[in-house]
């Protein structure tokens, strides 16, 4: 077990702390061994930026966007996929594509298909009556857009996550449910979801956590904006705002005091699902 634990205090456990270190300081990347100690500036700093809190808004409303769908249209698919069909393993290894493709390659293809001018989403609304959207630049588009390339790449992962604790519960209770006359709908609604709550839970908070860290899809949406998010910031999410800050504006210190409020803020959704947890498992 030592090559783990020793790779994982390299590579993890020291830049934590380090991290933790440099955000007490005004670090810049041209000169990293230069530390000047300021306490807690960079924190409080930080809370005073407009910016960080636009990024914080647009996070939350990326998240909200893109997990609900996502874990209904995965649970959808999973109950569909967990009746017997033909072609299952083929289906069940589809459902992984999205997950197994690049980021890059993802967002490149959904930045042509909800492009302004000559993009097929555009095309689409053109058909149906509805004036052209600009995706890029407009608020809520924007986020919509970005929130599709994740609803994509993660539905098909949390859908097979869902299979396999479907396929966990004992046929028993199905056909307990069904003698006492309950339909199928019924018999997910009773019977599938109580057994699936503990799985819930951990794909909502899975999924939470993944969002607050979203980074690649909306890094890639609007290329020629960069890290800034838009020409207005309109979705700039916390971990744009950090690598803005730490390799664009050349702050370490600050990006480091953005790194570990964020790391604070994972900690606060784990202690929620501790507690919901302990209460579900009581209640059952």
């Amino acid at each position: 077990m030592s090559p783990f634990f020793l790779l994982f205090v390299a590579f993890g456990l020291f830049p934590l702390l380090y991290t933790g270190w440099a955000s007490l300081h005004q670090v810049e990347l041209t000169a990293p061994t230069d530390m000047d100690w300021v306490g807690l500036r960079n924190y409080t700093r930080i809370f005073d930026d407009d910016f960080f809190w636009n990024a914080a808004k647009n996070t939350l409303t990326i998240g909200i966007i893109s997990t609900v769908p996502q874990l209904l249209m995965a649970m959808g698919i999973a109950h569909i996929l967990n009746y017997k069909l033909r072609a299952s393993t083929f289906f069940r290894v589809a459902m992984l594509a999205p997950y197994a493709t690049s980021i890059a390659a993802a967002s490149l293809v959904f930045v042509l298909l909800f492009g302004r001018d000559y993009g097929m989403i555009n095309w689409v609304l053109d058909m149906v009556g509805i004036n052209p959207v600009d995706w890029q630049n407009d608020k809520w588009p924007s986020q919509i857009a970005v929130s599709s390339i994740i609803i994509w790449r993660w539905t098909g992962y949390n859908a097979l996550i869902y299979l396999a604790a479907m396929q966990a519960i004992p046929q028993d209770l199905y056909e307990s449910a069904a003698l006492d006359g309950a339909n199928r709908w019924q018999q997910f609604i009773h019977v599938t979801l109580p057994s699936l709550r503990p799985t819930i839970l951990f794909t909502c908070v899975v999924s939470t956590i993944g969002a607050s860290q979203v980074f690649g899809e909306p890094l890639l949406f609007d290329a020629n904006k960069g890290t800034s998010g838009g020409a207005e910031h309109q979705f700039q999410t916390l971990g744009l705002y950090l690598y803005e800050q730490g390799w664009v504006a050349q702050h370490l210190g600050r990006a480091s005091a953005i790194a570990w409020t964020m790391f604070l803020m994972l900690i606060v959704i784990g202690i929620v699902n501790y507690v919901i947890s302990r209460r579900l498992r009581a209640s059952s």
